[in-house]
Parts: structure tokens; sequence; C-alpha cells
């Protein structure tokens, strides 16, 4: 087993360059002392949190637009953290989390790399309802409906991590599991959006995912 090559990228937002160090490719794998393996992270699937993928990049122009003033936000499974990295340039309150071992390291070396502050982060699965985190009054994610058993375990996680009257925008490529997640947020007690990507000349390929957002309702437990 020998160490991963990096990757060095600056992705442009409007007038905001993001720094990235990231994977030099899906084909990178260094899991030392076994740690991801025991968490139940494959080789095959140790690299995926150190690419960037393209759903990230649409809810990072996403946020460019959305009202996250005085907003405590916190982005899950963040993985190279590039939505993190954004708004924590915007002076956002975000705090991220992820259940990869290596995801804070790289956050860290990502957030000196664009001379931010220190963005509050947490390992943790989805079925740990009881983290340090808190409540937010935004939740955002990228690409997290690949799995569908884990659909109920991250609904909770969310529902477990929002204030009255906050707000979840996931964006989702098409998956195919977003019909049971939907479900399972409005029996929580979310109201539901759903809406097509607009624009997304910005990626080298055509993109047909979709945003979800939800607004949880005051009287919701």
């Amino acid at each position: 087993m020998s160490a991963v090559r990096f990757c060095y990228q600056t992705i442009e937002f409007d007038k905001t360059d993001i720094h990235l160090r990231t994977l030099r490719d899906k084909q990178q794998y260094f899991d030392k002392d076994n740690i991801a393996e025991n968490l139940g992270i494959s080789s095959a699937t140790w690299p995926l949190f150190g690419v960037v993928w393209p759903s990230s990049i649409v809810l990072a122009n996403y946020m460019l637009n959305y009202d996250f003033a005085n907003k405590r936000i916190l982005e899950i499974g963040c993985g190279i953290g590039l939505v993190s990295l954004l708004l924590n340039n915007k002076h956002a309150d975000i705090s991220a989390t992820d259940m990869h071992p290596e995801a804070e390291d790289y956050l860290v070396e990502n957030t000196n790399l664009n001379n931010g502050r220190v963005i509050p982060f947490e390992r943790a699965t989805w079925n740990e309802l009881d983290t340090k985190l808190g409540k937010f009054d935004l939740v955002i994610g990228s690409d997290l409906l690949y799995e569908k058993e884990n659909v109920n375990y991250l609904a909770d996680f969310i529902d477990n991590h929002t204030k009255s009257n906050s707000n979840v925008v996931i964006v989702d490529p098409g998956r195919g599991n977003h019909a049971s997640f939907i479900k399972k947020m409005v029996n929580l007690g979310y109201s539901h959006n759903q809406s097509k990507t607009k624009d997304t000349s910005y990626l080298e390929k055509p993109y047909s995912g979709q945003i979800l957002e939800y607004k949880r309702l005051e009287n919701s437990t």
C-alpha cells in the first residue's frame, strides 16, 4: 500500500475562486490502520469522498444566490468540502460532517489553501443521532441518496439536527431513491418542493439532476 497522489485545482464561482487539493483520481486508496474498512468503507468506495462530484458544484452554485444570512448551516456528507469552503468564504456560519475518516484532514488542508476560518467538523454516520453538532437553520447536502438502505437514516439524521422552521436543500443527480426519501421527510413533518436544475453550463457534461427542498413546520416534532 502506497500513499495517495493528489490533484490541485481551482473552481470558479462568479468572482470567487475556491482552491482544492483532491485525490488525483478514483483509483487512489490508503486506509491506514484499516480505520475505513472497520467503518464499512471498502477499497472501491474509499476514494469517493476525495474527488469533486457534479452535484456538489450544482449545490455550491445554488448557494451563491441563497439567503443564508444569520443562519447556522450544516453540510452533510461534505466529502472534499467544496460547498462548505465556498460558504466559509462568504462568511456563512457553516459546519460540516462526513463519515469518512480522512474527510476532516482534507477539509482542514483546503480551508488553509483558501485562507479561511476553521470550519467546525464532526465525523459521524447517519445512524448516529447523538452527535455534538447541535441544531441548524439550514441543512444541505449533495448526492446523498445513493443507497436505499440509508434513506431512513439520512432523514432521521437531518430531522435530529434541524431547528423549528428550518430548511433543507439536497441536490440529487437522479439516484432513484428520492421518492422514498421524500415520503419519509413528509412523514416527519416537512413540506416538500422539487425542481429541475436550471443552467448548468458551468459543468463539463449535461446534468439532469434535481433540487429537493424541505421546510420543517413549526409544530413538527
